[in-house]
């Protein structure tokens, strides 16, 4: 589907409006802002920084990715590529990055100093080619491309149908009996265009509020399973 809006999501004001109008024509939406209330910005640097920083992400908790993010952080000063690249194999071991993502780290940083990335040229290009020039390159998959776009571009109509923790929230949000699929995330996010960034943090506010309750440690053990069964289906 062509790309319908190029806004950008860049204060709490964005916020309120992609929630304002989510309210309007979604009754599920309304109901989700009145446990959660508006959902946090979550804006991070574009650039290397920004698609390094998801990397770490994928298929990880987020306390266990934050954790390896900073001790990453604390290696590089700059955080470039030229930077990253100086670091060991060893040094980005330690730091708990799994051999995959340092290759795949490697790979990008590689991309950029080759001239074969341009990720400064994506700040004003469709969602659509801004997903396929990240997932081009081996180890990027759509997730990590789904989340550069939300929180590093901050593009307002973006989504992640593949996230897990979306696809409980969007279960028990709407009352489904089963999780969907890709396919299925992606159709029912068509009701919330061309605010589906703003539904994206909305949903991953619930969930986080969901967590917290007594479905805490049911909801956390089921998403382990699930990137387990996906990491095994591989």
């Amino acid at each position: 589907m062509a790309n319908r809006t190029m806004r950008s999501i860049k204060s709490e004001r964005d916020i309120r409006e992609g929630v304002a109008a989510l309210k309007s024509a979604c009754a599920h939406m309304a109901r989700l802002h009145g446990k959660t209330g508006d959902p946090p910005l979550r804006r991070h640097p574009q650039g290397f920084v920004g698609l390094a920083r998801a990397i770490p992400g994928q298929q990880l908790s987020i306390a266990s990715a934050e954790a390896i993010w900073r001790r990453l952080e604390a290696r590089l000063d700059p955080f470039e590529a030229p930077s990253f690249l100086r670091l060991t194999d060893d040094d980005l071991r330690a730091a708990g990055l799994s051999r995959a993502k340092v290759d795949t780290l490697r790979r990008v940083a590689e991309a950029i100093e080759g001239g074969r990335l341009n990720l400064e040229a994506l700040i004003k290009a469709p969602d659509e080619a801004v997903h396929a020039e990240l997932t081009a390159l081996k180890g990027i998959g759509p997730w990590t491309a789904d989340i550069y776009l939300l929180f590093c571009l901050g593009r307002a109509d973006a989504w992640s149908p593949g996230d897990l923790a979306l696809q409980h929230a969007v279960r028990d949000a709407l009352g489904l009996q089963m999780r969907p699929g890709q396919a299925e995330m992606v159709a029912i996010a068509e009701r919330w265009r061309p605010w589906r960034g703003v539904a994206a943090r909305l949903l991953w506010s619930y969930y986080a509020l969901r967590r917290r309750n007594g479905s805490a440690s049911t909801l956390h053990s089921t998403l382990r399973q699930d990137a387990e069964d996906e990491r095994r289906a591989k």
